[in-house]
C-alpha cells in the first residue's frame, strides 16, 4: 500500500521545467532512494512534496489525502519530516535546546519557547539524543559540533515530530567515509526500530545500493527508471546517464 504518492508532479520556473510529470509511489515501510545527476530535480521534488514549493500541476497524496500545496508546518504535523542539504539547526543554542524546541513546536506550546530551562519535554529530549547518539553532547553549543554530529542533531529534530515518513536530502553530503558509514548505520537502525518509511536522495552509490529497497532515477526532471536495486543498476539508460561513474555500490 502506498503511504505517499505523487501524480504527474510538475514544476515550471518561468519556462524551465524542473520536474516533469513525476509519478512515484512510496510503499509503507520501504526505503526508497531518489538518485540522479546534479540538476536532475531531486531537491525540487522534495520541496514539492513537503510544501516548500507549490507544483505547477499534479498532486501529492499522503495516506490517501491530497496535500498538494499544503504549507510545510502542516505537512510536518501530518507525519512527513524532512532534513535538508544545508544543515538546519539553531547554531547558538545547545544540542539539548535544539531538540527541546522541536518538541515544543510539535506540541504547539510556542509560549514555552521563552522558558527552555523548564522541565517540559526534558525526558523526551534526552531519549531522542540518546537515540541518535548525542546524549554526551547535550550541553554543547550546536554550531560547534562536527559536521557529522550536526547532521545527527538534524535527524533528532526531524524525529521529534514522530513522523511516519522521513525524507532525507543528501544525508551524507560533505561527510568523510567514516562519518558516512556512521550516519547510514544510524539511519538504518532508526528506520527499522521505529518502522519508518524512508525517502532519500543521495550521491554516494555505496549508500544507495547498501540500504535501498527500491531506487528511482531522475534525469532532466523525469523518472527514467524505477525498481529494485539490481534492475536499476543494470538499466542501459541509467548507465548512460551515469557514464564514468560507478554504479556497483562499492566504495565512497
Amino acid at each position: 500500500m502506498a503511504i505517499l504518492e505523487t501524480q504527474n508532479l510538475m514544476k515550471d520556473f518561468g519556462g524551465f521545467v524542473a520536474t516533469n510529470n513525476v509519478s512515484l509511489q512510496l510503499i509503507e515501510g520501504e526505503r526508497h532512494a531518489i538518485i540522479g545527476p546534479n540538476g536532475a530535480g531531486k531537491t525540487t521534488f522534495f520541496n514539492l512534496i513537503t510544501g516548500h514549493l507549490t507544483p505547477s500541476s499534479g498532486k501529492v497524496i499522503f495516506e490517501g489525502k491530497d496535500i498538494t500545496g499544503m504549507v510545510p508546518h502542516k505537512v510536518v504535523r501530518l507525519g512527513l519530516a524532512r532534513s535538508f542539504q544545508r544543515i538546519n539547526i539553531y547554531p547558538r543554542m545547545t544540542v539539548f535546546e535544539n531538540v527541546q524546541v522541536a518538541l515544543i513546536a510539535r506540541d504547539h506550546n510556542h509560549f514555552k519557547l521563552f522558558s527552555l530551562g523548564e522541565p517540559h519535554n526534558r525526558q523526551d529530549t534526552k531519549d531522542l539524543l540518546e537515540l541518535v547518539g548525542l546524549d554526551t553532547e547535550a550541553l554543547e553549543i550546536a554550531g560547534e559540533l562536527s559536521y557529522g554530529k550536526q547532521k545527527q542533531l538534524e535527524l533528532a529534530i526531524a524525529l521529534a515530530e514522530n513522523p511516519r515518513v522521513l525524507l532525507l536530502d543528501e544525508p551524507t553530503a560533505g561527510m568523510s567515509p567514516q562519518e558516512t558509514d556512521e550516519a547510514i548505520e544510524l539511519v538504518d537502525r532508526i528506520t527499522k526500530e521505529r518502522g519508518l518509511t524512508l525517502l532519500f536522495t543521495e550521491h554516494d552509490m555505496s549508500v544507495v545500493f547498501g540500504i535501498s529497497d527500491r531506487i528511482s532515477v531522475l534525469h532532466h526532471g523525469e523518472i527514467i527508471a524505477s525498481g529494485l536495486p539490481d534492475d536499476v543498476r543494470n538499466d542501459p539508460e541509467v548507465r548512460r546517464v551515469y557514464l564514468g561513474e560507478s554504479l556497483d555500490g562499492e566504495g565512497h
